[in-house]
């Protein structure tokens, strides 16, 4: 669905990105990590024909995004962290933008407010930023666009409104949909992500998906000394310290995608290592 092929881009003189190569395939929910202004932003926005690489290659479906062609665009949909909506209800809101989305399904829509807890006839004018945000994540939902991309998207949502948005993220994938979210709150989408991808300063630090790594991987509290000498990140707790360590004879644990971020960025040579032997 996507494929990115030795893409250079920089902002003047700032390089972002030098030679990155990746791929997104439909019918995964994808977590771009990496702290902030690492380029999980520009990447998704190269992505979208937001902007353009200086180098490389981005196919989406067999279009290039920087042509903007209608049907390209049709198929794509970005809900960027910071975002403007006009001052007018919510109807007249879908009906201005639906046209751009032939397959936007407005009783898809109703369902996704609802789980919202947000009146689909309410007026945006009157709405926090957190709803706001609600009602594009529910009109980018059922729009149906194949390339569903998402900056952010828990950054201004309660806890409550944090489960509802994994509930319908989960309603709403299928085979011929791909979603990519970047977050550095790995935590809030933890049980929907199906493949982690770790950028820093532009490089792709890990790239693997979460069934290799709850296999290769341990996340567990250390017994003894013997277990904080293995492993591969530590921090301590009230509870005593927890670790990352390889996985002995194939057992399976919980991922604690915030644990697994920390010890690649601290490890990532050894934990590579695991992956590409």
């Amino acid at each position: 669905m996507v494929s990115i092929q030795n893409l250079s881009f920089s902002y003047r003189k700032k390089p972002v990105f030098n030679g990155l190569n990746l791929s997104f395939q439909a019918g995964h929910v994808y977590g771009l990590l990496g702290k902030n202004g690492t380029g999980k932003s520009s990447l998704l926005r190269n992505i979208a024909g937001l902007l353009f690489p200086q180098k490389g290659t981005i196919s989406v479906n067999g279009f290039t995004p920087g042509d903007r062609l209608p049907i390209f665009l049709q198929d794509v949909f970005m809900v960027p962290e910071e975002f403007y909506l006009p001052d007018i209800p919510v109807p007249d809101f879908i009906r201005s933008y639906v046209p751009f989305y032939p397959r936007f399904n407005s009783d898809k829509f109703r369902d996704y407010m609802a789980v919202f807890e947000i009146p689909s006839d309410s007026t945006l004018q009157n709405m926090s930023y957190g709803q706001k945000k609600k009602v594009l994540i529910s009109f980018a939902l059922a729009s149906n666009a194949k390339l569903l991309l998402m900056d952010e998207p828990t950054n201004g949502l309660d806890i409550m409104s944090k489960s509802q948005l994994r509930k319908i993220l989960a309603q709403a994938l299928d085979e011929e949909r791909c979603i990519i979210i970047s977050t550095h709150q790995v935590k809030d989408l933890e049980n929907l992500i199906d493949r982690i991808t770790v950028i820093d300063d532009g490089k792709i630090l890990f790239d693997q998906n979460v069934e290799d790594i709850s296999r290769k991987l341990s996340f567990r509290f250390a017994i003894d000394e013997a277990d904080l000498a293995d492993a591969l990140y530590s921090e301590s707790s009230l509870a005593g310290n927890v670790i990352v360590t390889p996985s002995r004879e194939e057992e399976e644990t919980r991922l604690d995608l915030e644990l697994l971020y920390k010890a690649i960025v601290t490890n990532s040579s050894k934990i590579t290592k695991l992956f590409h032997p």
